[in-house]
């Protein structure tokens, strides 16, 4: 079980961490659905197109990865989600927290922040996972940035992961990390998003 199964099953329901997912399964093609073929640029560095789901007609996935880096073992991660079905980005963003604390009792780690933009109606949320179940203890924090898309939405987030003896270091810079990365996202130009027929 790992977190990128989770925040892949997270978003999947309307971006609702549920919980623990299964490993990760390599794909031969990565079909792009959304128009964003990549690379996308984030705080200097290049993310390529690495993962893609279409698991309902209303719902896309893309990931995006760093060269060298691989979706079971990431530290960095770029995301673009679309939900054609009708939503907004708040009841997105309350659907996300709902999961966040129902994984409270079993993750002391989580812990979350919101800032919406009444001007456009995006909202930023930024939040933090952990998992110990595996033989390394694993911290990701994942900033979403959640916008109207015609009746649905889409999101735009960046994901960045610490593995065993990193986590204290990752603890210790997150203040930092989360600031740069946040205002990086909320100033991102976003690529225009048009999900396949």
């Amino acid at each position: 079980m790992t977190l990128l199964s989770t925040l892949r099953a997270a978003t999947l329901g309307l971006m609702l961490v549920a919980g623990l997912g299964q490993a990760a399964i390599a794909q031969d093609t990565v079909v792009e659905a959304l128009g964003v073929p990549g690379p996308i640029d984030f705080l200097g560095d290049s993310y390529a197109l690495s993962w893609t789901s279409h698991p309902t007609p209303d719902y896309f996935k893309q990931e995006y990865l760093p060269q060298g880096q691989q979706s079971d073992s990431y530290t960095a991660m770029f995301m673009v989600d679309a939900s054609t079905s009708q939503a907004t980005p708040q009841g997105a963003a309350n659907t996300q927290i709902a999961g966040l604390e129902g994984r409270k009792p079993t993750d002391p780690m989580v812990n979350y922040n919101q800032i919406s933009n009444p001007n456009t109606g995006e909202v930023i949320l930024d939040f933090l996972l952990s998992d110990d179940s595996g033989p390394k203890p694993i911290l990701e924090w994942n900033a979403y940035r959640y916008t109207k898309l015609g009746d649905g939405i889409a999101l735009f987030a960046i994901s960045r992961r610490a593995y065993g003896d990193d986590v204290e270091a990752f603890l210790g810079q997150l203040s930092q990390m989360r600031q740069d990365n946040i205002s990086a996202l909320a100033e991102l130009d976003l690529p225009p998003v048009t999900p396949a027929e």
